[in-house]
């Protein structure tokens, strides 16, 4: 069939994706990558250049005639993220190319309700307001990362109680002039593993499992669509009736048994300390042969899950990263083999790459921004409310 015609902010949004993804790339590799002449993609350049959104900057040719001008997104472009965790409340302003030029963090208290968590998304966002006027700097998107969000959420977060609408309010009473968008954590992270991580094992559509605080999945697919990043609730997947109460008032999901917390308490330690040794815990915390067994048990049943997910919707791919992509190779093979033993004909026969990738958590607000980047690249950079035929 032949390709359909794609509107211009969808054109607009294929180079600036690629472009978000690559870091930078030459006219004719961009122009091929996105499907368009090099005579197309020189009028949009020209547009794009002269709305502040690209440079070209002169770079040795990567061969002998070859071209000159190396094309990137421009750093001076401003971007907001909130994220919440569940210790604080991260707010911070970076640019379109991954600097990070202010950051503060709010901290929730010990028992948060939906009062006082809106009372520290006010602070958070005063404080943004604050920064951005002191230096006359103008956001070009607001990215908000909240745990758990979705489609049951967005009134009551079991995660944490978060109001979304009073929080769309407060955006709307400060920065009435900036689009906001809204993600799940997850979404978040994947979206900061996709655009800002070096040697991203997965270019096309699979599926990105994260493992923290909670446990949950995104599927990852061409940035253009409207559909590109969609959560996936995996970690709430039941395995036993009568296993540990899971935060979602279930019992036996395998974010009860796979989680940071649940990982804190069979180690021994309080999440604050496995927290602050970071990737160096797997060497510092002593683990003795039984609890390795168990450990390598839960891995198992993590593997199950992604597997029953990959039944659901196949894919070619999965990224995962947390704390197991900090353990050995022995002790992950648990998890490997907990996706052969689900998924239907196993990883060989279904065709299925797995790849582990470092852990995103402790770095924020940076999952939010590389969030905001992302949605500002998919609008092509255009205004959220303005309409373009194809």
């Amino acid at each position: 069939m032949p390709e359909q015609p794609r509107s211009r902010r969808q054109t607009r949004a294929a180079i600036l994706t690629h472009l978000l993804q690559s870091g930078g790339s030459f006219r004719p590799p961009l122009a091929k990558s996105v499907r368009l002449s090099e005579a197309s993609l020189s009028r949009i350049l020209f547009d794009l250049k002269a709305e502040g959104l690209i440079e070209e900057v002169r770079q040795p040719a990567p061969y002998v005639g070859g071209p000159t001008g190396l094309v990137s997104l421009d750093g001076s472009v401003a971007l907001a993220g909130l994220e919440l965790t569940g210790q604080w409340l991260s707010v911070g302003v970076g640019g379109l190319t991954g600097e990070l030029h202010y950051t503060e963090r709010v901290p929730l208290p010990a028992k948060p309700t939906v009062e006082s968590v809106g009372r520290v998304f006010r602070e958070a966002l005063t404080l943004l307001r604050d920064w951005t006027r002191r230096r006359r700097v103008r956001l070009a998107q607001i990215g908000v990362s909240v745990p758990g969000l979705g489609r049951l959420s967005e009134f009551g977060n079991p995660i944490i109680p978060c109001d979304i609408s009073r929080v769309r309010g407060l955006l709307g009473e400060m920065f009435a002039d900036v689009t906001v968008e809204f993600t799940n954590s997850v979404v978040a992270h994947a979206t900061f593993h996709r655009c800002r991580t070096e040697n991203y094992p997965f270019s096309g559509a699979h599926l990105f499992v994260f493992v923290g605080q909670g446990v949950a999945g995104a599927w990852m697919d061409d940035p253009i669509e409207d559909d590109a990043l969609q959560p996936v609730e995996l970690g709430h997947m039941v395995f036993g009736a009568d296993g540990p109460r899971c935060r979602c008032g279930h019992h036996g999901c395998v974010e009860a048994y796979t989680s940071l917390p649940a990982l804190a308490e069979l180690l021994g330690v309080l999440e604050p300390e496995l927290l602050q040794r970071g990737s160096d815990w797997g060497g510092a915390i002593p683990i003795s042969s039984r609890v390795r067994q168990e450990l390598r048990h839960r891995l198992y049943r993590l593997g199950l899950a992604i597997g029953n997910t990959l039944n659901v919707k196949p894919c070619h791919g999965v990224a995962i990263s947390g704390w197991p992509s900090l353990l050995a190779e022995n002790d992950r093979k648990a998890l490997v083999d907990g996706v052969d033993a689900s998924l239907l004909g196993g990883r060989k026969h279904a065709q299925v790459s797995l790849a582990f990738v470092p852990p995103s958590n402790g770095n924020d607000p940076r999952a939010a921004l590389a969030f905001a980047a992302f949605c500002l690249a998919c609008r092509g950079g255009m205004p959220a409310a303005s309409t373009e035929a194809a």
